[in-house]
Order: structure tokens, then sequence, then C-alpha cells
């Protein structure tokens, strides 16, 4: 019985064809479905009681490609290294990490990175996330320049780095090149750029727009932009970002902090949201990243505005920023999103039901958010600018995601309620437009351990 049609084989471009034991379609969890791909697209679906002899079998459960949309690659040389934070702050008169304590120890390793071995880097860590099952990464790039703020003979060396890094991967990149021009907002006033910021800066949104110009969208990657917050862009440089972005995915941090709502209303007289909002930064291609700290008013606008919220659960309770408003927002409208953000874990299960699971702590219910919720939230590609991802129908990318519906942490588990068992490591298959990544659970590049292993000695040691 045919779903969805079935492309006749051609002569000069055979079709790639698998049989999924079970797969989730637009209208639920299927049995039994045979796919077709060709030019890196769904062609076919259709449901038939067994497979033909020339299908790839796919004996577990099914599902659209995954969406990572918000990733720093190098945060994730800081894996390990980073949680035993029994430190004097300066900032808070505390023994004890902060989010800001963790901010040095972040900058210290973004002095290290030059193009290449960021490229080594990002290889190995977007190869991680294609074994989670990752096929599109939103990657906010802050560092452009050489650590003194010197431009790189090729202004955009480390944004090439990225690009470079994801297609040697296998995944899609969506790259957020970021506006970084200010060290911080204290006092009414924007500081100047730190020694360990120079790298970030480009003078102004101006010089910032014109670099990134020289950016172009090509197979696999799509260019967007993004503010990094109101604290290190000021206001009156926001106008020149949003029109630089028309038309592109527009990505911000915000209100990741508490802090970061006071000092904003301290020079501007207006929440972050509201700072967004005035100079025309929140639009339907918009994401807010975070957005940990929201007031009922900033969560309205955002839902007028037509604006995305992208959740970071297990860097938010790493860097203890807390718990954000997801029911809320949810209520509202605003459409949640999932981030690995500083990279302390690849694995977008976690993320997803760490949404309601910190709902839950955070209100003393539970089931604000299903499972058919939460794959929404695991599969939103259009908020990096691939609407034609994240759904295995005709026309729609060729993303397939096979999970072991039978490993030590799935075995016995509801199919329809696997985001609450599985982990990224019962993944086995991963196909991204067209190819296949991961087979049987390993990347084609080899053992990805070792990859990050030698990556991350190189720019830690």
């Amino acid at each position: 019985m045919s779903l969805r049609g079935w492309p006749r084989d051609r002569d000069d471009t055979p079709v790639t064809s698998y049989f999924a034991a079970q797969a989730q379609l637009p209208e639920g969890l299927t049995a039994n479905v045979r796919l077709a791909i060709d030019e890196g697209r769904f062609t076919g679906i259709a449901s038939e009681a067994q497979p033909h002899r020339d299908d790839r079998l796919l004996p577990g459960i099914v599902l659209p490609g995954f969406a990572n949309t918000h990733s720093h690659a190098f945060h994730r040389a800081l894996r390990g290294r980073t949680h035993d934070s029994r430190t004097h702050d300066s900032r808070t008169r505390e023994t004890g990490g902060t989010f800001w304590t963790w901010r040095d120890a972040m900058y210290l390793l973004a002095s290290r990175l030059t193009p290449d071995n960021y490229h080594r880097l990002a290889t190995a860590v977007f190869a991680e996330m294609v074994l989670a099952g990752v096929t599109s990464v939103g990657e906010f790039h802050y560092v452009h320049h050489q650590p003194d703020g010197t431009p790189y003979p090729d202004p955009n060396a480390m944004g090439a780095a990225l690009i470079s890094a994801a297609r040697a991967a296998g995944l899609r990149i969506t790259l957020l090149d970021t506006c970084y021009l200010s060290g911080g907002l204290t006092n009414g006033r924007n500081l100047l750029l730190t020694p360990a910021q120079q790298r970030f800066g480009d003078g102004d949104a101006a010089g910032w727009a014109r670099r990134v110009a020289a950016l172009h969208d090509g197979p696999g990657v799509r260019i967007g932009a993004a503010i990094h917050s109101v604290r290190a862009v000021p206001a009156d440089q926001l106008a020149t970002i949003v029109a630089a972005a028309a038309g592109r995915p527009l990505h911000v941090h915000l209100s990741e902090q508490p802090a970061e709502n006071e000092q904003c209303l301290a020079a501007y007289g207006v929440t972050p949201t509201m700072l967004l909002d005035r100079c025309g930064a929140l639009t339907p291609l918009t994401t807010a990243v975070h957005g940990t700290h929201l007031t009922s008013a900033d969560i309205a606008l955002l839902a007028r505005s037509g604006s995305a919220v992208s959740f970071c659960p297990t860097t938010e309770r790493d860097l203890a920023d807390g718990i954000g408003p997801a029911g809320a927002l949810a209520d509202a409208g605003v459409p949640l999103t999932l981030g690995t953000d500083q990279n302390a874990v690849i694995d977008l299960f976690e993320e997803a039901r760490a949404v309601e699971l910190h709902e839950r702590l955070s209100t003393g219910r539970r089931g604000r958010f299903s499972p058919a919720d939460l794959a929404v939230m695991l599969t939103a590609h259009s908020t990096l600018g691939w609407p034609d991802a994240g759904r295995i129908e005709v026309g729609a990318r060729a993303d397939l995601v096979e999970v072991d519906q039978c490993s030590v942490r799935t075995a016995g588990a509801d199919p329809g309620q696997l985001v609450f068992a599985a982990s990224a490591a019962d993944i086995r298959t991963v196909v991204i437009d067209g190819e296949q990544v991961v087979t049987k659970g390993r990347h084609r590049l080899g053992d990805i351990g070792a990859m990050l292993a030698g990556a991350i000695t190189e720019v830690t040691e």
C-alpha cells in the first residue's frame, strides 16, 4: 500500500531504499515503511509487509534528523575541566564558581584557537553531534580574528574553518556569524573589549556587516547572523545588524543571567527583550537563546513577534543559570527549540526531556510537554534556515536517525515515549541529505573519541 507514492527506478541514478521496522511519519509511528531517497530527498514512502532485496534494513525506530539550534563548538574542549569550580569569585565575593568564573576559562581556551586547530577540533565535535543524531547545527560563531584583534589575511578564516569542519563531519551548518563589540554593560555604559575579547570584535556593526557580506550560502551551508547579547552590542548598533541580517536567521543570547537584565534596565530603562523589540530585532526569523529570566511582558513580546526560543538545559544547569519558563513560553505560543550550547553534553534526547523534567521541578506537576511536543523541539530545523528538513515525507531532505529499541536503556520502552528512555549512545544509523554518515553506531570518519582527544589536547596543553 502506497503512503506517498513510489518513484520509478532510473537507469542513470538508482534510487536508494531503506526498510524501517518502525518510522515516525507526520501521521504517527508506522510499522514496515519503505523509504526511497534520490538526490538527497525522500521520493517515496510506502507501507509493505517485507523488505525488497536491495533495501537497507533499519530494525530500530526511525526518527527525523535532529536540529541543534545553539552550539559553540570550541567549548567542547572544556568538558570535564571546568565543573569543579571551588574558586573565589571576586564579582560575588563568594567561594564557588559562577557563569562569570566559567567564562574566564572559556576566554583562555579561545585565545589558543587558530584556523587549523579549530578546524580539527570542530570536525571532531560536529562528528560527535552526528553520532547523536544531529543533522543540522546552528554554530554561534564569534572567534573571528587573531588573538590581538588583527584580522587574518582572509577575515573569515575562522568561519571558513567551521564550514569546512561541518562538511567533513557530514552535517549541515548554519553559521550564525556573531556581532560582538563591547566588553560588557556596567553602570549604564558599554565597556571596551578586554584583551581576551579583542579577537571577537569588528570595531562596529558596519564593520561586522562588511565582513559577513563575503560569506555565502552553499550546499549544506546557510549564513545567518547573531547578536551576542545586549551586554556585548551597544543599542545604537542593533539596527545595523538587523538590516544586514534581513531574510536570514538571527539569533541572540537573551536574559541568560539576572545581571544582564539588571544592567540593561540601568542603561536603557527596559529589559533586554524590550530593547531588541524596540530595535526591530524580534521577527519570525529570530531565535532567542536561553530566555531563562524573562518577564511576562517579555514573553508576550516574543509571542507577538513570532520569535522562537532555544533552550539549552544541560548548559543552563551546569552554569547555574536557572530554569527557564518553558511552560509559560509554550502557553503563549512561542516555538521552543533545543541546543547543546557549551557542549558539556551532546545528547539531544537529554536536552529534550530536560525541558519537561525541569518544568516538573519548577511547577511540581508532570506532563506539561508530551513526547510529541518534545519531538517538535528536536526537529526545529526551520529556525536554522532549513524549512525542508525535520520530517519524513516526500520532498523533504532525506535525514534519518535510527534508534536501537533493544539497548539496556530502551529495552521494554513504549516506542512513543522513546525520548524519555533513549540516549545518544542508542543511535545506530544516521542519514543526512541521503548520505549514510553513521553505520552501526560508527561515524564514517572512524574513531571520533580519538579525534576529540587529540584535538582537545592540542588546544589545552
